[in-house]
């Protein structure tokens, strides 16, 4: 297996000189699989690029259609004043990649960070969110910046022995004040699916589990196409069922992770009755939730500053973990 070794540099990220922080990338070539090639031969590629930035405009319109796809009527009744805190995660419906059309992957995702052919099917693996701000929150009406960077692509194998390669992709969000939020995330790639075959039917439903604290939800067909929408987001897996089922092997349209992000976070917010965002969230999806069927996001008590969430399907299946830390 080969062994891709990295050494970052943490200095001058805000700098128009910054550089990808990829110092060295050391091979050792042994039994080396298919997925360990593609990403150390991804991350050599890309080590030497400029982090790529994005700097807009944080809109109150585009804060309301988003707070009224998620049925938040304190942001959604009224046009949002200027200086108004974007709720936590609500970051993920800005810094949109404007890329034209014949640039995205056959499967409508942004294709800036994926490692080429064959592993094209992209999932949302999980990540982080660190406030490292403080009290420096993005606002409407302010001009912020998000660089994002490659830091990390890795060959692995699941249960089954199928390759994969994760991909770790960095975004210090930034307004006039510095640094206000970074955004850590993986995505999973998988190898095109050569002979799809036909998808699972639905498991026995299961009564949910308890919890101190739940909510449920179903998403909508609208909901998803809404949400894809705001995050100009043309990824098939959430608004075409032909390619759900016959190109990736799933029985519907899957919700996106990021949704399922910005949920558990305003669940949060609503037991802690505050609008201030927490110090960090760490977050691991496990398998993928689907359209118009129910599930649970259940918090447990606040325990030295963490709280414990976990999303359950209706089948008993764990979907997603998170851990919340508050300041």
């Amino acid at each position: 297996m080969s062994l891709v070794v990295l050494r970052l540099c943490r200095s001058g990220l805000s700098s128009s000189r910054c550089r990808l922080p990829l110092v060295q990338i050391t091979r050792h070539l042994c039994s080396c699989s298919l997925a360990d090639s593609v990403a150390a031969d991804f991350l050599a590629k890309l080590h030497s690029a400029d982090p790529s930035t994005l700097t807009q405009n944080l809109d109150a319109h585009q804060l309301q259609r988003l707070s009224a796809t998620l049925s938040r009527p304190e942001l959604a009744k009224h046009l949002p004043k200027h200086g108004t805190p974007l709720p936590a995660g609500y970051h993920l419906a800005y810094f949109t990649p404007p890329q034209v059309e014949d640039k995205l992957g056959r499967d409508g995702t942004d294709t800036t960070f994926n490692p080429p052919s064959p592993f094209t099917r992209r999932m949302w693996a999980g990540g982080e969110l660190e406030w490292v701000g403080g009290g420096n929150q993005l606002r409407v009406g302010q001009e912020a910046t998000e660089i994002t960077r490659l830091v990390s692509a890795v060959g692995k194998k699941d249960r089954a022995g199928g390759e994969m390669v994760i991909v770790g992709v960095e975004k210090i969000l930034q307004n006039e004040h510095g640094v206000a939020l970074v955004d850590k995330r993986n995505w999973i790639f998988r190898p095109e699916i050569e002979l799809p075959v036909p998808p699972a039917s639905k498991p026995a439903p299961v009564p949910f589990p308890e919890g101190k604290h739940t909510r449920d939800f179903n998403q909508t067909p609208v909901t998803l196409f809404r949400f894809s929408a705001l995050t100009f987001n043309a990824h098939k897996i959430h608004y075409s069922r032909e390619w759900c089922e016959q190109v990736e092997g799933h029985r519907n349209l899957v919700v996106h992770g990021p949704l399922n992000l910005i949920n558990i976070l305003n669940f949060w917010r609503d037991v802690q009755e505050g609008d201030s965002p927490p110090k960090k969230i760490t977050y691991r999806a496990t398998s993928p939730l689907y359209v118009s069927e129910d599930y649970r996001i259940i918090l447990q008590d606040e325990v030295n500053q963490v709280t414990e969430v976990k999303v359950v399907d209706s089948y008993g299946q764990v979907s997603m973990k998170a851990n919340i830390e508050s300041f």
